[in-house]
């Protein structure tokens, strides 16, 4: 690798890291804490390559990029940020930035990235980028985790394409802030936005009416996997009737569309009319390391609004980090929001976090799959809960034979009464030995009432 890096940081550790890697690799480094300083050596004609923090003493790095855009088209530029929200990416997306890349960053993954644009030539960058509009408060699309910043630049990649988009995941993962963050940064973003519902497609008449809305702005079909066959049928038409001034087609679904088409409850031709691209938004379970950013994003908001300054302490936030959040980011928004109007202190302690999370309403997942996958959802969830609430610590020994007994104690009772109480139809149900049945009835102490079962 050759060439002349400029790398601006006000972090001179960064600085110096960045300097020693790359000098090792065979480049030469010019290195400021400035940006007013980089500035002046893209003027001078100086760097094949810059490497720049966005928030600098002197100056912005993202509202910089246009001007050496200006200046030196075709010039890579790298952005790195300690601001690891999609704002930032999309914003270095617009300003034409080669790459981004979040704070704390993976210098093996850096150097690679500094090697490709060297030695790729760039096209010229444009002179005029259209400015972002300001960051929306209400996007809690925070994160630093190498699945959120894949998401990330992913969006920024499609935001100005005409490709219709899928956003897959979770409930509560913020799929449909998502689909507006696309439109809200993309060059429709002026036009309007248009959420589609199953009630929309109730009529024959729905479909003209939403596209008279919509124009050429950007159609989102929310939770598409909900919509009937019916409902199915006129989105279909709806797509084929599109012209050359259509809308941006977006779609949400917590439901996996590619499954339910293969067991034939989701149409073929619906599917790959809306499936151009396919953004998967990971669950909170997926991205644990950023549960404690939402939780201080999610704890100044409140404070924004108007509620009580809150912190947590530090045995409380490592809880609140390791709690499973079935409900994902809507969950724990709602978690946090119970928990600064409820804490009596300013640091909201362990046991208040405990208690809160202890009285969770019952939550699972929401994929799209039978009723067995769901059984299996609901077990898990259970589990870990349990494990989530002894802090860290390990549960007692003997968990196998307690949650066997949790489960089966249930199952038998259910059974037993369905069957009015009738062990030998009981047996016959469950699959297993009369006699069998007779020693866990007697082992898990299994009150039995025989009955004449009306059903």
């Amino acid at each position: 690798m050759d060439g002349t890096v400029l790398v601006a940081d006000d972090d001179r550790t960064i600085r110096t890291v960045l300097t020693q890697a790359l000098t090792r690799a065979g480049c030469k480094v010019h290195a400021t804490s400035s940006l007013v300083t980089l500035m002046r050596w893209v003027e001078e004609g100086k760097g094949d390559l810059v490497i720049s923090d966005v928030m600098m003493p002197d100056g912005n790095g993202l509202e910089a990029l246009p001007k050496i855009a200006s200046l030196r088209p075709g010039l890579p530029v790298i952005v790195i940020s300690a601001q690891n929200t999609i704002m930032t990416a999309i914003q270095a997306a617009e300003a034409e930035a080669y790459d981004y890349l979040p704070k704390p960053f993976d210098l093996p993954d850096l150097m690679k990235r500094s090697a490709r644009a060297l030695d790729i030539k760039r096209r010229a960058l444009s002179a005029s980028v259209a400015k972002s509009p300001e960051p929306r408060d209400d996007l809690p699309l925070v994160g630093r985790t190498p699945a959120m910043q894949a998401l990330y630049r992913l969006v920024a990649r499609v935001m100005n394409t005409d490709l219709p988009v899928l956003i897959s995941g979770e409930s509560g993962t913020g799929k449909s802030l998502i689909a507006r963050a696309i439109h809200d940064f993309s060059d429709r973003r002026s036009r309007p936005f248009v959420v589609v519902a199953a009630a929309d497609l109730a009529t024959m008449e729905g479909p003209a009416k939403i596209l008279s809305r919509v124009g050429n702005g950007s159609l989102l079909f929310d939770e598409l996997g909900d919509l009937d066959s019916d409902a199915q049928a006129r989105v279909v038409r709806m797509l084929d009737s599109l012209t050359d001034n259509a809308p941006r087609i977006l779609a949400t679904s917590q439901a996996d569309l590619a499954s339910r088409m293969k067991s034939g409850n989701f149409r073929q031709d619906l599917f790959y009319r809306v499936s151009g691209v396919t953004l998967s938004v990971p669950s909170l379970r997926e991205r644990v390391d950023d549960i404690p950013l939402l939780a201080e994003y999610f704890l100044i908001r409140a404070e924004h609004d108007g509620l009580p300054v809150r912190r947590f302490s530090a045995k409380a936030e490592e809880l609140i980090r390791g709690y499973s959040w079935p409900g994902n980011v809507r969950q724990l928004e709602n978690t946090i929001r119970r928990l600064v109007v409820t804490s009596a202190e300013e640091e909201i302690p362990l046991s208040e976090a405990e208690f809160v999370l202890s009285n969770q309403p019952e939550m699972a997942p929401e994929d799209g799959s039978g009723d067995a996958d769901r059984l299996a959802a609901s077990v898990a969830r259970h589990l870990r809960r349990y494990f989530d609430l002894h802090g860290g610590v390990l549960p007692p020994p003997g968990l196998y034979q307690r949650i066997l007994r949790e489960i089966e104690t249930p199952l038998i009772e259910i059974a037993l009464d369905a069957v009015g109480g009738n062990q030998a139809k009981c047996a016959d149900l469950l699959g297993i030995n009369r006699n069998t049945l007779r020693k866990k009835i007697t082992d898990l102490d299994i009150h039995v009432t025989r009955r004449r079962k009306l059903m």
